[in-house]
């Protein structure tokens, strides 16, 4: 028999207000394949007593039925529960797990090791905060590890657990242990990492995990555990502009108008000026409204709905943003992307690029270098094959506002979509606004689709001087030909002359009189034609 407490003795509204006062850490486990990743968060969940009696008796049960560990408890079974990774023993899809200690609150993405599904490990390091990138003490580091540590570089992700698991195997040797973390430090060094935290452990037995180890007494750091709940990864709020990506215009009856979404950076209050772009309009913030009412300030992380002083044109896809600080605004994008399809991407190639709340149709104008994942060095590349990291130019339809990735993820990163699949075929990191003399195309729309032609900047003598040369070649051939069929030198000469005339004559006549025929103008056209305005009349 359970004996439940009673709701007063209990104080549950006490319970959910500790919870809500935690701080939220996102963070992700990555590195090679058969490092430990699935091992290491199942053992992180069973030791910090996380797992109810009914999730530990079927994590018994499936382990008897798929484990790996000779009838012991499979750690791993806790985070891969697709049947394919069971039978495999792989980790393939992204695994999230929520949990709670009472100093934090976490979301913990498992991520595959497999370069083939590199990019599901792409996608749960776009929201992480924290990478754990785990090493096997006796493969050291691999190209993965390297591939991995550049994408959690390249995400914006600037706390690094450098986690060198299974030290077990190599006798818990401390110089093992020194040669993989100084190589580590040697080749990430100009990833941009803030910290790197190195631990010695082993996620089949737990070994400094929750609790410090007696097997690696020279080790005098935190456990991985403590790690977490203590590094500190809040951004400087006060820093950063704002920024709100419009979701909705919330118009539910005709005396409000507001424009909702979420806050992914800086805070507003009532009465500050704010810009919308890409318009460029400014007007001031009149009311912040919420869920819960209406509030004096929205800060990053808030869901809210904005009312302004001016009847402004917002639509889904704009951006509010600080009128002192706005993001850029441009139809050209430099990135950096990690192409994810099997298919190789070239100059030429048509997406649709979705940044924040806003699709865009947007070309591929040229591939400038891709990253070698070897020397993380950069090298000339005309595409990109899967897997492949590098820097392109974007033409897009129309102009959109964007930060770069530096400044801020939200505003700064984007997908590229197959136009006919619509599969996410790219992961992009703005660098900052393309220049049009790379570009050398314009886009152009055609009945509603997106055609892309070579810009025309020709000077009037170079236009003349194409036009003639063509009626120039068209002459000589048909003396040539005049010549080879007659064997008369004049009479040759009287038909390329006579055919010269003719040119001209019926090419002239021929537009002065279609120009008199209205048949088939737009009605902006004809509009222009008659219009008295137009031609000067008053």
């Amino acid at each position: 028999m359970t004996v439940h407490p009673a709701p007063a003795s209990f104080m549950l509204d006490d319970y959910l207000a500790a919870h809500e006062r935690k701080s939220l850490l996102r963070f992700i486990t990555c590195g090679s394949v058969d490092d430990g990743k699935s091992t290491l968060i199942g053992r992180l969940l069973y030791e910090s007593k996380r797992l109810f009696d009914d999730q530990i008796a079927a994590l018994e049960r499936d382990s008897r039925k798929h484990g790996t560990q000779a009838g012991s408890i499979d750690f791993a079974l806790l985070v891969d529960g697709l049947a394919s990774e069971r039978e495999q023993g792989i980790t393939i899809d992204v695994a999230y797990r929520f949990f709670s200690t009472d100093r934090r609150t976490f979301i913990v993405a498992d991520t595959p090791g497999h370069e083939q599904y590199t990019r599901n490990m792409a996608t749960g390091a776009s929201t992480a905060d924290v990478a754990i990138v785990l090493v096997d003490a006796r493969k050291g580091i691999t190209r993965q590890t390297r591939r991995h540590s550049l994408l959690v570089s390249l995400l914006g992700i600037r706390h690094v657990v450098l986690a060198i698991n299974k030290m077990d195997l190599v006798d818990w040797s401390e110089a093992k242990f020194t040669e993989i973390v100084t190589e580590f430090q040697g080749f990430s060094a100009e990833l941009g990492f803030e910290h790197v935290t190195a631990i010695p452990l082993s996620a089949l037995h737990g070994d400094n995990i929750v609790a410090s180890s007696s097997r690696a007494r020279w080790y005098k750091g935190p456990t991985l555990l403590s790690h977490l709940e203590t590094v500190d990864v809040e951004p400087l709020g006060g820093a950063e502009p704002f920024r709100l990506p419009v979701q909705w215009v919330n118009r539910p009856n005709p005396d409000f108008r507001g424009f909702s979404g979420l806050v992914t950076s800086g805070m507003v209050r009532p009465g500050e000026r704010v810009r919308v772009l890409p318009s460029g309009l400014e007007t001031t913030v009149t009311r912040i409204v919420t869920h819960g009412g209406e509030q004096d300030e929205a800060v990053a992380g808030q869901s809210i709905t904005l009312l302004l002083s001016d009847e402004v044109d917002v639509s889904r896809g704009d951006i509010i943003a600080s009128a002192g600080r706005p993001p850029h605004v441009s139809d050209r994008i430099e990135a950096r992307l990690f192409w994810m399809a099997t298919e190789h991407l070239k100059e030429g190639d048509q997406f649709l690029l979705k940044l924040g709340a806003g699709t865009v149709p947007a070309k591929v104008v040229s591939v400038r270098q891709r990253i070698d994942l070897t020397t993380l060095a950069p090298v000339e590349a005309s595409s990109f094959g899967a897997n492949d990291v590098g820097d392109v130019t974007l033409a897009l339809d129309y102009s959109i506002a964007f930060d770069s990735y530096g400044e801020s993820r939200r505003t700064g990163g984007f997908i590229l979509i197959d136009r006919e699949s619509f599969d996410t075929v790219a992961i992009g990191l703005v660098d900052g606004a393309g220049s049009r003399r790379d570009a050398g195309f314009q886009p152009t729309r055609n009945d509603g689709q997106v055609t892309w032609l070579k810009s025309i900047r020709e000077q009037k003598r170079r236009s003349v001087l194409k036009a003639m040369s063509w009626r120039v070649i068209g002459s000589v051939a048909t003396v040539a030909a005049a010549f080879v069929l007659t064997q008369d030198t004049r009479l040759a000469a009287a038909i390329g002359a006579t055919e010269v005339v003719t040119k001209l004559v019926l090419y002239y006549g021929h537009e002065r009189l279609w120009a008199r025929i209205r048949f088939g103008l737009s009605i902006a056209a004809k509009q222009h034609r008659t219009d008295p305005q137009s031609s000067g009349a008053s």
